[in-house]
């Protein structure tokens, strides 16, 4: 039987249990019952089984999912023997887990390479709480995470950090390191938390094995990362809302379609290999549980009346990179009405969510650049990203037209991808900029992943002709602090000296705002 399979078949008549043990303990038990193994409670482990730490994430008004994975040996395939492990975890509320509110047990399979995701539930709406795993004789550092405010709060406040692309080999996480200082609600990271690419011996640190094709490589590779003290601290500190983007599976693939000569049968075998590892290493719900090389991401949260955030998935769904991909003039391909970024499916879903929405901000959180931008500097020739929307014209603008026509309230995109800062106002029509603006694109520099130092002068030359373009930065590494209030969003742009110095402070590199019913960046 399929690994991806396990979780889902014995959900069927677990309702009636869910009051008296939790969701997902019930699924790890049942998951032990259907491969026939005992279940080891008091296990003996070569190391310490908890070197990845701990995570939570996807933070509702009643709860959240808390994560780890034994891997007494996590570089080497995790160490772990082939037997179900007894996993106790507890909620409390307070930091020294005197005022327990919750307890229970999960079991840590091999098929899911001893990880447990546990969706905790009946807590109280927008405070926080603190939790610890125990396994054996060995028990796990203490995390600290927060519900989400009750629906139909009228929150005052909302603080959350956004991050991607954190190329281990390019340099050290002084970012997170700056991150776990901050008074944060919730973290959001928008893709590339791995890549995929075997060593590079001209960079500070190197990845651990060629590039990653198979399960265990996957495995191994997110275990790597994970081991960053800064990252597991930032893991440890808040709750986290994740969406991946391409270097989770191979750069640039789209689909079921890779970038390489890998036949279909074996890109298919090789996404499935990183959707499960991916899954394996996130916070996330069951119901993104992988199914071969399937999984469900997308999803919609929703943090009092304040803010409504809709998380994209922009790689499973989408259609090839037009024109050959790169940066080049469109093609008539870049303009084709079935071109898409997200699917059928999934834009209805969005558009159907937007229209729906009371929040006061309604957030789209997704990988590449939304905002047209035309990279050559001259007046008589254009140069597209058309692995971004610029590949996929008509897509956005069946986006911003709905987004205009339903006068959806203060749409905010935060997006990653491309190592560097920028500031969008969304243009009704980019080639007029006395068109409406109808939203606002805040564009996250990379944690460590490199932006060609040639490339900053060339952009910079090229912002006289996208005049919808507020801000651009290629030098520096880092990430977006936002703050949000019924009145007023505020990002700020924090970034490290040095990707070199793991101990590099942070500042502040620029202030934007954008104010309630007025779309459109301004300078803080």
């Amino acid at each position: 039987m399929a690994a991806w399979d396990v979780e889902r078949l014995l959900l069927t008549g677990m309702q009636r249990r869910r009051l008296l043990m939790g969701v997902s303990a019930l699924t790890s038990l049942a998951i032990a019952s259907q491969f026939s193994r005992r279940v080891v409670a008091q296990p003996k482990f070569s190391d310490y089984p908890f070197k990845l730490g701990v995570a939570s994430g996807e933070p509702l008004p009643d709860g959240f999912v808390i994560w780890t994975r034994l891997a007494p040996q996590p570089l080497n395939g995790g160490g772990m023997p082939n037997q179900n492990v007894e996993v106790r975890w507890q909620i409390a509320r307070d930091p020294k887990m005197q005022q327990v509110v919750q307890k229970g047990t999960a079991i840590a399979t091999p098929e899911l390479a001893h990880s447990v995701h546990v969706e905790v539930q009946g807590l109280e709406p927008n405070r926080w709480y603190w939790y610890q795993f125990k396994a054996g004789n060995d028990t796990s550092r203490i995390g600290r995470t927060r519900t989400a405010p009750a629906r139909g709060d009228r929150l005052q406040k909302l603080t959350f950090a956004f991050a991607s692309c954190q190329d281990w080999q390019n340099g050290f996480y002084s970012a997170y390191r700056n991150m776990a200082r901050e008074e944060l609600d919730f973290v959001v990271h928008l893709g590339d938390y791995i890549y995929e690419y075997g060593p590079d011996l001209s960079k500070p640190r190197q990845h651990n094995s060629p590039e990653i094709i198979s399960l265990a490589d996957y495995r191994n590779r997110h275990a790597l990362y994970k081991t960053g003290f800064h990252l597991q601290a930032v893991h440890a500190k808040f709750p986290w809302i994740v969406t991946w983007d391409d270097h989770e599976v191979e750069n640039n693939y789209a689909n079921l379609i890779p970038e390489d000569d890998q036949t279909r049968e074996e890109f298919i075998k090789r996404r499935a290999n990183a959707y499960q590892a991916y899954y394996e290493h996130m916070p996330l719900r069951l119901s993104s549980l992988p199914k071969g090389p399937n999984m469900q991401l997308y999803r919609r949260l929703t943090f009092g009346e304040l803010a409504e955030f809709f998380v994209l998935d922009t790689r499973q769904y989408r259609s090839d990179q037009p024109c050959g991909d790169g940066l080049k003039p469109r093609c008539a391909e870049a303009l084709a009405e079935k071109a898409t970024m997200t699917g059928k499916e999934q834009e209805r879903w969005l558009f159907q969510g937007l229209e729906r929405s009371s929040a006061r901000w309604n957030v789209i959180a997704q990988q590449t650049m939304m905002a047209q931008f035309d990279f050559d500097a001259r007046s008589d020739s254009e140069t597209f990203n058309l692995d971004q929307w610029d590949g996929y014209v008509a897509a956005r603008d069946r986006l911003f037209n709905f987004i205009q026509q339903r006068k959806v309230a203060n749409p905010v995109v935060i997006t990653g991808d491309i190592h560097s800062s920028w500031v969008h106002d969304l243009k009704a029509d980019f080639s007029n900029p006395a068109s409406p603006t109808i939203g606002t694109e805040f564009v996250g520099t990379s944690i460590t992943s490199d932006f060609p130092a040639q490339f900053i002068a060339p952009v910079t030359a090229a912002l006289a002709n996208n005049p919808h373009t507020k801000f651009f930065d290629g030098a520096f590494r880092g990430y977006v602090r936002c703050q949000l209030t019924p009145k007023q969003w505020r990002s700020d742009y924090r970034v490290v000296s040095s990707i070199l110095d793991p101990q590099a402070p942070a500042s502040t590199l620029a202030s934007f705002i954008v104010e309630n019913g007025q779309p459109g960046a301004q300078n803080a």
